[in-house]
Formats: C-alpha cells, structure tokens, sequence
C-alpha cells in the first residue's frame, strides 16, 4: 500500500471561465496579472487574438516556443509593453538592451558567470547564509516574515560574491528601496496597453522617480568607489563581478552608463528572483511535511560527508528538486514577452509583425496537456530518474535561447547552499495567517508575506 501523502496544492488563481471586459482587463493587469488567464492559456497549445494593443499571441506549445526563443530568435525583438515597464528602470542592462549593446554587455559578463567562476562562490555564499542563519537564534519560537528575510539574505550574498561586499548605504534602507521599485515601476502601466504616446504622463513611473534616483545615487557611488581602489592598488582588488565589469568599459567594451545599467540590472532582478523562490520553497516544505522529511534526511547523510559548498547542488537531488519545483508553481519571472520584427509562421499560426507573442511560464508550467496534476506540489517530477521526461522549452525558469538567464547556475548553486544551511538547522512552519497570494509585480511575490515560525531542529 502507498503510504505517499496526497501532494499540497498551493493558492494561485483559478482560471477565468469567461474574458474580462475591457475596463476589468486594464484592473486586473494593473492589480495582477496572473489573475487574468482563462481556462484555454492552460489547455491549448496556442491563442491568437486581437488584443487592444494590435494582435496577441499566447505560445504554451514547446515547439512553437523553440521557434520564438531558439529557432528563429533573430526576428525577434522585446516586446513594446515589456520594455515600456523595464527600461526606464534598467535602460540598457542585460534584461532590456538590445543588438550590439546587448551583445557587449553579456560578452563582457560572460567570464563572471563559467562554473569555474560560480563554484569559487560557493564558500562566500555557505559563509553569507551561515551569518544570516545565526540571526534567527534570537527570534526562536517567533513569527517572522520569510519572503522579506529571504530578500535580505540572497542581497547579502549577490553584495558578498559579485561586490565583494562593497556596495554603499545600508542593506536595510535598499531592501526596502526595492520592495517600492517593484511596487511602483514594476507594473504594466495601463497607458502603455493602450500603446499610449509616450508623452502621456505614467503615474506608475512617477511614483518611483525618487527611488530609482536613489538607486542610481549607490550604484554610482560604488562605482566610484571601486575605480579609487583599483586606481590605488590594482593588485589587491578582487576579481569580482564589478572589477569585471569595471575593466571592461571603454571603447571596444561598455560605457560608464551601461555599466551602471547592469549593475542595477543585477542588484534588483538577480536577487529578487531567487528571493522569491526560496520563500515559496520554504511555505511549500511547511505544507508538504512528508517531501520536508525527505529533504532533511538528505541534509543529515550529506552535510556529514560533503564539506565542499561547490558540489552540493549535484549532491543533494531532493533539495534541488523542491527548488526547483517550486521554480516551476510560482516562476520568478512569469512571462516573457517578444514581437516578430517580420511576420512569422509555425505550422498553421500566422505571427503578424508587431504582435504581442507571450511566453508565459506561469501558464505553460501549470499547463494541463504538459504536466500531469499541474497544481500539486511534486517534487519526485524533478528527481533524476524522471527529469529527463520534461521538454526544455514546458519548463522556462530562466527563460531559453540567446537571452536565456546568464545566472542560472549562480541562482541554483545560491538556492540549494542557502536551503541545506537553513534547513539543517531550522523549522519553518506555517501560522494562522501565513495565508499568500501569489501576484506579478516583475516577479510572481507572496502578497501578505510568509510569516512563519522559527524553531531549532536539533544541534550540529
């Protein structure tokens, strides 16, 4: 007899049964859009539309979605909307440049993120998370917020191994700067769904004028900060993601001011997104006490008999699949978005120049004809013997193609060192009011947070 638990379903939206009207749609994708897919975005293999903005093209289809990302990713441009939400926060960062600045910048990023490289973050991101983890000594038996410490602890390791921890203010004042820059500019604004001229005041922007200003105001002054150094003892200055970068502005390389846009790019969406994750991974343990189980049997055999940080993540497959898993129920970044620069054709679909085409993991990944019990929480879909079952292009964590995340395994090797540290030593366990909603603002956060309490699992 299976002894095997049923699997936890977690909250999301349930899918529309009817479209919204027009003024419902504008308040949903300004509330949150992951409350605005029907029934057919999680049953068909695509849907064309005319949408308010021109055409729309929803690609749930892996082989339609290899076409747009991989195959013919050269008639392929960020899409308007996506741009006229991110630029004015990133301008020509890794996430929103295009063309030749594109192709500098990840050219110049490239050797920062070799597993060479990202193995030798292991040890200052297993110090970051052990530092962190202290802290809830204090606060045993206490409700905490996990989504907001989890924000603190992957800023401290990003500032630790691409800084080396030398980013000016206080990490404090900027975890909080970041919550308002999501809140605000990180929203589709409804005037640019209506294509909108672009002299048209958007309030969503004006609202975070003042923090994004403080955030170029640091990421300057580390500039600076950085360049004295290296001016004054370029032997003794580490070989980080800033001195990196730093070496590579000048004519053939980046300038001053797409160096600072990629730097903003990585404070703001490299650590978020594997905040986010990490919290839902912990809510989801909380609720799944028989995958939790099997995680910290799995912490116990290997923590006694790998002391190296850098081969955890192939060490630990339980851990890494519970990620990665919740990766795939709440996708940090759920949707990726494109326009063909020319009209395009895969099998029967026509793709008009200029349509919106949406990829959107949060719908492929819960997606009925790709997964089987796509709402449950089931981790075994990720363990070895069945990871091979899943097509790369109905799992999108990272995006795919030329501008897949160049920090994916920086994410993952991040993930698992902080959840093996944690989880070895710590319980979370869900309260009365640990009750989150998933919603897309950039990224999929838990609107009410995750308050749960901590409690010692045992001594080292």
């Amino acid at each position: 007899m299976d002894t095997t638990p049923a699997p936890f379903i977690p909250p999301a939206p349930k899918p529309r049964s009817s479209p919204p009207s027009f003024f419902e749609m504008i308040r949903i994708v300004y509330r949150n859009p992951l409350e605005l897919w029907g029934e057919p975005s999680y049953n068909e293999p695509w849907i064309s539309v005319g949408g308010i903005g021109g055409p729309l093209v929803i690609a749930n289809d892996p082989g339609l979605i290899r076409h747009v990302l991989v195959d013919n990713a050269r008639n392929y441009k960020l899409a308007t909307v996506r741009q006229k939400v991110l630029r004015p926060i990133l301008r020509d960062g890794l996430l929103t440049a295009e063309g030749q600045i594109w192709r500098r910048s990840r050219k110049a990023m490239a050797p920062v993120f070799t597993p060479r490289h990202i193995f030798g973050f292991a040890e200052p991101m297993l110090k970051r998370a052990e530092e962190f983890a202290g802290r809830y000594e204090a606060v045993l038996g206490e409700t905490v917020d996990i989504s907001r410490d989890m924000t603190t602890l992957t800023y401290e390791i990003l500032a630790e191994t691409l800084f080396s921890g030398e980013i000016a203010g206080g990490p404090g004042d900027f975890e909080h700067q970041i919550d308002r820059l999501f809140e605000t500019m990180g929203r589709v604004d409804p005037l640019d769904l209506l294509r909108a001229p672009d002299w048209l005041p958007r309030i969503t922007h004006l609202r975070g004028r003042k923090t994004m200003s403080y955030f170029r105001g640091i990421v300057a002054k580390t500039m600076e900060m950085r360049k004295e150094r290296m001016a004054r003892d370029p032997d003794g200055v580490p070989e980080d993601f800033l001195t990196l970068l730093l070496r590579a502005e000048g004519l053939d390389g980046l300038s001053r001011s797409e160096i600072e846009d990629n730097l903003i790019t990585f404070i703001g969406a490299g650590h978020e997104t594997t905040a986010r994750a990490l919290g839902w991974t912990i809510y989801m343990l909380a609720e799944a006490p028989f995958e939790r189980d099997r995680v910290e049997q799995e912490l116990k055999e290997v923590l006694c008999a790998e002391q190296d940080p850098a081969k955890w993540l192939d060490s630990m497959p339980f851990t890494r699949a519970v990620f990665e898993e919740a990766l795939r129920l709440y996708p940090p970044a759920p949707s990726i978005n494109r326009e063909p620069i020319e009209t395009d054709r895969y099998r029967d679909l026509v793709l008009p120049r200029g349509a919106q085409v949406l990829v959107m993991p949060w719908t492929i990944h819960r997606h009925r004809k790709l997964w089987d019990r796509p709402d449950a929480f089931m981790p075994e879909r990720f363990h070895p013997e069945n990871r091979d079952k899943i097509d790369r292009f109905q799992y999108l964590p990272f995006g795919a193609g030329p501008r897949v995340c160049i920090g994916a395994s920086f994410a993952m090797q991040e993930a698992v060192i902080a959840l093996a540290v944690l989880l070895s030593r710590y319980r979370f366990d869900t309260v009365t009011n640990t009750n989150p909603w998933p919603v897309q603002k950039l990224t999929t956060q838990p609107e009410g947070g995750l308050p749960m309490r901590v409690t010692r699992r045992h001594q080292h």
